[in-house]
């Protein structure tokens, strides 16, 4: 019973977030397109701060039809997969997130750039209290070995997802772009404050 009183109150916030985003989006975005510089705006990003690069790519994910513009629908898509979508859907979004060039896999590169980006964001955030975290080129090099079940070097969506999903530190590397509701959170509340 307790759990149900707990899932009613967080969709109560999810929908609270929900209703505050829409109407900012309808403020900011009366054209019904959000460009990548109006998508850091509008979630308190500077524009080459540590959240930058991991901005961009979640814009590029969530703009789905690839025109460099984020319109309503994907928008909306995007905040139900960020506040109510399941473990897996939540996984595939973030291979996209890491699968820069959109070649359908995830090779060094495109892992180091994600984990360095991850990094600076939770160095500037109040919440990274961990000194025991290994350097980016170490969290690369374990994700590759847990993850690349081939050993191609390249990391397929499956293999992403059965990584993730079998793998505790490898989800744990992955909690910022698996909670991507809590980023999103976190730079309202701190453009708020501004």
């Amino acid at each position: 019973m307790g759990q149900t009183l707990q899932a009613e109150h967080s969709e109560e916030i999810d929908i609270k977030a929900l209703q505050d985003m829409y109407r900012k989006f309808v403020m900011e975005c009366p054209s019904g397109l959000l460009f990548l510089h109006e998508f850091k705006r509008f979630f308190g990003v500077d524009p080459t701060g540590e959240a930058s690069d991991y901005a961009e790519n979640m814009f590029r994910a969530f703009d789905k039809n690839g025109d460099n513009t984020i319109d309503f629908l994907e928008f909306v898509a995007a905040l139900n997969l960020v506040f109510r979508g399941d473990l897996e859907h939540k996984l595939r979004w973030s291979f996209k997130v890491y699968d820069k060039d959109g070649n359908g896999f995830v090779d060094r590169d495109e892992l180091r750039a994600i984990i360095d980006s991850i990094y600076r964001i939770k160095k500037g955030s109040r919440t990274d209290t961990s000194s025991c975290q290994p350097s980016v080129d170490e969290a690369v090099d374990r994700l590759l070995q847990a993850v690349d079940s081939d050993g191609d070097g390249h990391i397929n969506m499956e293999e992403f997802i059965r990584g993730a999903q079998q793998d505790p530190w490898v989800l744990n590397m992955l909690k910022l772009d698996m909670n991507p509701a809590g980023w999103v959170l976190e730079q309202r509340r701190r453009s708020a404050h501004f």
